[in-house]
């Protein structure tokens, strides 16, 4: 991704990201808090130049993984907007009496505004392909057919489960990007469509389409997507310019 568009995400400093964390605080936004030992959902209880305090969870085991962790990801989604950042470690301190998370007030953020969730076709060739368990843990997999930065869609490779409903979860989805590479997200099933088209011998072809949305991207995967997103639409510019040439 070329360094302005990385720029029109990223608010940097202390004004900046105030500014948006207190909004958060404002509205009683609900934050998810993400280690490498689990995630849970939270809200801002206080924010300043100094620190940032955030609302135990309502279970003490994941608090206490929380307390032990490092390189803690904090994300919320607002109606204009998504919030990501990161956090290198939390303290255990009070606030109006009762346990709270603490953290110095972190120096950058990212804030993607929803309109940028815009969705690109993934290419046909070299086709781009997905693969997890579904629920009753037989293996799926999937051929890319579009993706953005709030999920993808997809062609499954065989028959679907006849207990797929939707809001499903599949776990450990490996998305393959090909160049771009790949990266593992938990994503949770929105939609069972229907894909029509018509074949070589002029016949109608149905096939389900799925539609999911990612249930929680780090900070870093994000912004490789961001970059294979605006990579495919860069492709499909050109593409559609020598066609019209």
């Amino acid at each position: 991704m070329k360094e302005e568009d990385k720029e029109q995400y990223r608010k940097h400093g202390t004004l900046a990201v105030l500014g948006v964390l207190r909004d958060l605080e404002k509205h009683q936004t609900p934050v998810r808090i993400v280690s490498a030992r689990g995630q849970f959902i939270s809200r801002i209880l206080l924010v300043n130049q100094q620190q940032l305090m955030l609302d135990y969870g309502s279970n003490a085991y994941d608090n206490q993984l929380a307390l032990q962790s490092q390189d803690l990801h904090i994300c919320a989604e607002t109606q204009g907007a998504k919030v990501e950042f990161a956090l290198d470690a939390l303290d255990a301190v009070e606030y109006e009496g009762l346990p709270a998370f603490s953290a110095p007030l972190p120096q950058l953020l990212w804030l993607i505004q929803r309109r940028e969730f815009f969705r690109v076709n993934a290419p046909l060739e070299p086709a781009f392909f997905c693969q997890s368990q579904w629920p009753d843990g037989s293996r799926a997999r999937f051929r890319l057919q579009d993706v953005s930065l709030g999920g993808i869609g997809v062609l499954p490779d065989g028959p679907l489960p006849p207990t797929l409903n939707s809001g499903d979860i599949l776990q450990n989805l490996q998305v393959e990007l090909g160049e771009y590479g790949q990266f593992t997200v938990d994503a949770q099933l929105l939609h069972i469509g229907e894909r029509t088209t018509v074949s070589s011998k002029n016949e109608t072809v149905v096939t389900p389409r799925l539609s999911f949305r990612f249930v929680a991207l780090n900070a870093a995967q994000e912004r490789q997507l961001q970059q294979v997103i605006f990579s495919l639409e860069r492709l499909a510019r050109d593409k559609a310019r020598r066609f019209a040439e």
